[in-house]
């Protein structure tokens, strides 16, 4: 969605939703319990990503373009990675 924003203004369009399709997902047996404290979460409201309305070429654009405000993640939950 960071690069619709920015393909966005450069083009001087309004970015629209960002919708994403898993087609391969699946869940390994050693993180079910992490799975299900995940449904236990209440999601919360979602960040506010700003853009340097000054930035006209999606080359230009530098870290110190972007600012989130807003962001308040839950905890992270720690899991073993599968192979």
């Amino acid at each position: 969605s960071l690069l619709t924003c920015m393909m966005a203004q450069v083009t001087g369009l309004q970015p629209g939703e960002f919708i994403h399709t898993l087609g391969d997902a699946h869940l390994y047996l050693n993180h079910i319990e992490q799975a299900k404290l995940q449904l236990t979460r209440t999601p919360r409201k979602l960040p506010t990503l700003r853009l340097n309305p000054d930035v006209k070429d999606i080359f230009s654009f530098r870290y110190e373009d972007f600012i989130i405000e807003g962001y308040d993640p839950h905890p992270h939950i720690k899991a073993d990675i599968s192979v």
